[in-house]
C-alpha cells in the first residue's frame, strides 16, 4: 500500500512509484508505434481508399469499453475494501482478546491464548501471501507446536483450533465458567470469521471472462483508434493514441492489482504491518516490550 502525503501538482503528474505505469509501459509504446505507423502510411496515401473511417464507432466503443473497466473496476474495489475491512476488524478482535483475557485467565494461559492467536495471523498471512512465515511466528511457541501446524494443510486454523484449547482446558479446570468462556471464545469465532473471509476472497476471483473480456476489448480499440484519428490528428495521432492506451490499459491493470489484495503489489494490503499491529497490541497487555510500528520504505507500507 502506498502512504505518503498528497503530492503537488507536479510531484504528482510524475509520481512513478505507486503508478501502473511501469506494468504497462511497453504496451503503450508499442501502441504508440504502432499508431505513427499508420500515420506515416496515411500520410503517403498507402491507406487511401482502404480505411476511411469516422470517429463516431470509436466514440460508442470507447464509452462501452469505459463503462465495462469501470463496473469491473469498482467490483474489484469493493473486493479490496471488504478484505481491509476484515483485517481492521481483526485489530479489534485481538485489542478486545487481550482485556477480555485479562479479566478472565491467568496470566500464564492467557500469554499462552494471546501467543497461539499471534501466530495464527502470522499464519493466515502466511497462507494468503504463499510464504514461509516461520520466522515471524512468536518465540515462545512451543516448536513441535509450530511443526504440528506447518505440517497441516490449513495452519491457520489449526492454530485457532489450538488456541481454543487453552479455553477448553481452563473451562474443564473450573477457572472458567460458561459465561466468561463464552465472552472471551466470541472473539475466536471473529478471527474464523475473518480468516474465512479473507480465503473467499483469494480462492474465488471474478469470472475469468470478464478479465477476458476487457483485455481483448481494450486491445482491440487502441489499435484499431489510429485509423478513426489519423484523418483528424494527423501526427499527433501516436500521442492521442497512447492517452487512450495508458487509460484503458491502466485500468485493467489496476483492476487485477485490485482483484487480489493480499499480495505484494503497490497496491494490495499491508499485511506485514498489521501483523505488527497485532504484536504490539499482544506485548503491550502481557507487559513485554513492544516492537515498533512498520515504516513505509519508499512510501509502500507493507
Amino acid at each position: 500500500m502506498i502512504v505518503r502525503e498528497r503530492p503537488g501538482p507536479l510531484r504528482l503528474l510524475l509520481a512513478w512509484k505507486g503508478s501502473v505505469v511501469p506494468h504497462i509501459l511497453p504496451h503503450i509504446l508499442l501502441t504508440g508505434m504502432f499508431a505513427a505507423a499508420v500515420t506515416w502510411f496515411s500520410r503517403h496515401h498507402y491507406l487511401d481508399g482502404m480505411f476511411d473511417y469516422t470517429l463516431l464507432p470509436f466514440t460508442i466503443m470507447g464509452i462501452a469499453l469505459s463503462i465495462f473497466l469501470s463496473v469491473r473496476n469498482t467490483a474489484t474495489y469493493d473486493r479490496w475494501w471488504e478484505a481491509r475491512k476484515h483485517w481492521g476488524h481483526m485489530v479489534y478482535e485481538f485489542r478486545s482478546l487481550a482485556r477480555t483475557g485479562t479479566i478472565y485467565l491467568s496470566p500464564e494461559r492467557r500469554r499462552e491464548l494471546l501467543t497461539r492467536c499471534l501466530a495464527h495471523a502470522h499464519l493466515l498471512r502466511g497462507q494468503l501471501r504463499g510464504e514461509d512465515v516461520r520466522s515471524d511466528l512468536p518465540g515462545s511457541l512451543a516448536p513441535e507446536l509450530i511443526d504440528q501446524a506447518l505440517s497441516t494443510r490449513n495452519p491457520a486454523a489449526f492454530m485457532l483450533h489450538r488456541a481454543g484449547d487453552v479455553l477448553a482446558e481452563a473451562h474443564k479446570a473450573g477457572d472458567l465458567d460458561s459465561v466468561a468462556t463464552a465472552a472471551v471464545d466470541q472473539h475466536l469465532h471473529g478471527l474464523a470469521g475473518i480468516q474465512a473471509a479473507s480465503e473467499r476472497i483469494a480462492l474465488t476471483p471474478l469470472p475469468f471472462t470478464y478479465t477476458l473480456l476487457a483485455h481483448r476489448t481494450a486491445y482491440v480499440f487502441c489499435y484499431l483508434l489510429p485509423f478513426g484519428l489519423v484523418g483528424v490528428a494527423g501526427w499527433f495521432t501516436p500521442v492521442f493514441t497512447a492517452i487512450v492506451a495508458y487509460t484503458f490499459f491502466g485500468l485493467d491493470r489496476l483492476s487485477e492489482q485490485l482483484e487480489f489484495p493480499f499480495g505484494r503489489h503497490t497496491n494490495d494490503l499491508p499485511l506485514d504491518a498489521i501483523c505488527r499491529i497485532h504484536e504490539i497490541s499482544v506485548a503491550e497487555a502481557l507487559g513485554d516490550p513492544a516492537p515498533e510500528p512498520l515504516q513505509p520504505v519508499k512510501y509502500q507500507l507493507q
